[in-house]
């Protein structure tokens, strides 16, 4: 029933293939236009509103090495490394 097409991107102009796969997705879902940009385009597109994820620094509970996470460390709970948190999520 589909069939892919080449289309051309209107960000950088170079062509893609927009796949039976993903036209029967849009099919699916809908959506009454084909896409106008190229997987590349669409993700630095989406990716250039993202702020950049803050981290913090703080002492791995069980190793006391550093541990880096996306969150403010509490002092009354333990934070870990991410090597220790995986061999915690491990013996679960």
């Amino acid at each position: 029933m589909y069939q892919d097409k080449v289309l051309k991107c209107k960000e950088c102009g170079e062509e893609f293939v927009f796949t039976a796969g993903e036209q029967e997705f849009y099919a699916e879902r809908g959506f009454q236009n084909e896409p106008q940009r190229c997987k590349a385009c669409r993700d630095a597109r989406k990716n250039a509103s993202k702020q950049p994820r803050e981290y913090f620094v703080a002492t791995c509970a069980m190793c006391g090495g550093e541990a880096r996470v996306p969150f403010q460390p509490k002092t009354d709970r333990p934070v870990y490394c991410s090597d220790c948190f995986a061999k915690i999520k491990a013996a679960e």
